[in-house]
This record gives C-alpha cells, sequence and structure tokens, in this order.
C-alpha cells in the first residue's frame, strides 16, 4: 500500500470516528422526549463498529479493546448531553422532599421517587436505576424540569450540559489519537515488510 493510500485510510478514520459522534448525538437529540435506549443501542453499535474498523487498519486487538473506554465516554456524553442542555435552556427549578420509593420493599433496580413541592405533588417522577439509591424517603432536594414536558426531571445537581460535551468531546480527541497511532502503526509495519490485514485478504 503506498503512503498516500495509507494517509487516505487514516484519514477516512478519522472522519468516521466524528461521524459517528455527531450522528448519535443528533439521534439522541431526535429521541429526546421518547427513549433513551435508542441512541444508547445505536452509539453501541457505532462503538463496536469503530473497535472493527480499528482492529483492521492496526492489526492489534488490544487498542481495539482499549477504544472501548473512549466509546464509553461517546455514549455517555452524547446520550446525556440532550436531555441537559434542554434543562438548562428552559428548565424550572424546584425544591421538594421525597415522599415515596416505588421500589420500597422489593428487589426492583428502579425507583421511581414521588415528590412534593410548594404547590403540591409532582406530576413527574424523578427515575433511579440501580441497587442503591441515593435518595431516600424525607430527604429534600432541588430538582429541574421541563415545561414542555420533552426532557425528563433530573436532580438538578446532576444536570451538567458543559460536563457532558467535554466527556464527548474527549472521547473523539481519544479515539483521533488511536486513529493516527493505529496509521504509523500500519505504515511502520510496511517498512519492516509486515503484510497488512487488509493487503493479506486481497482487500487492497
Amino acid at each position: 500500500m503506498s503512503p498516500w493510500k495509507s494517509l487516505r485510510n487514516t484519514l477516512f478514520m478519522v472522519g468516521l470516528a466524528w461521524a459517528f459522534i455527531g450522528a448519535n448525538s443528533l439521534i439522541a437529540y431526535l429521541a429526546l422526549g421518547t427513549t433513551d435506549f435508542i441512541p444508547i443501542f445505536t452509539g453501541v453499535l457505532f462503538g463496536v463498529a469503530f473497535a472493527v474498523a480499528l482492529r483492521i487498519l492496526h492489526e492489534a486487538w488490544w487498542l481495539a479493546a482499549l477504544s472501548v473506554v473512549p466509546a464509553l465516554m461517546v455514549l455517555i456524553g452524547s446520550v446525556g448531553h440532550a436531555p441537559s442542555s434542554a434543562l438548562e435552556r428552559r428548565g424550572i427549578h424546584e425544591q421538594v422532599t421525597i415522599t415515596a420509593d416505588s421500589a420500597a420493599g422489593t428487589t426492583s433496580k428502579r425507583h421511581e421517587f414521588t415528590l412534593l413541592g410548594s404547590d403540591g405533588e409532582l406530576r413527574e417522577k424523578l427515575l433511579y436505576r440501580g441497587q442503591s439509591p441515593d435518595y431516600a424517603v424525607g430527604d429534600r432536594i432541588e430538582v429541574v424540569y421541563d415545561p414542555e414536558g420533552v426532557a425528563p426531571l433530573q436532580d438538578a445537581s446532576k444536570v451538567d450540559a458543559e460536563g457532558r460535551l467535554t466527556m464527548l468531546l474527549w472521547g473523539g480527541y481519544i479515539w483521533t489519537g488511536m486513529v493516527l497511532l493505529a496509521g504509523w502503526r500500519g505504515h511502520a509495519n510496511r517498512r519492516s515488510n509486515r503484510e497488512p490485514l487488509l493487503e493479506r485478504l486481497g482487500v487492497m
């Protein structure tokens, strides 16, 4: 493979990484108000596709395996930025008291906390998925909810659009660094007369 072709493939991979990031962020925004399963599912698919493409370019599973870490950053950042951004733009803050937990006395990991505000019980509940919730009945916390009912209600202390965006971008930066490393490694392998996987398969 010529150096120019190698450079082209490396630049293609960089573009592919940022295309995945942009696509999943857009999917998360479009899915806002429905379910977060869709952007989570597509984010996982994009992460797997990137790892496979990186394996082909680099010929080392260890680097493809390491790409899971930035893939997780991209997933969390893209899925979490959409609702956080909506709540920061138009969300209404309110001090509430937790009056009930739907999972109390059960083994369920899905907790729906009933909230009592200054004007009575809120129609929307605070959702927590996990075994050990950060909240208990009687706790007084500040929540933020979307008056348009699109973004789900959240604990105000956990709404951080800038933090999610930072995580998303850092995931992209690390992916880019891995692609450049993979391209350099492939070039070094060719100089030492090691055939890249694509050439051995007759693809290139």
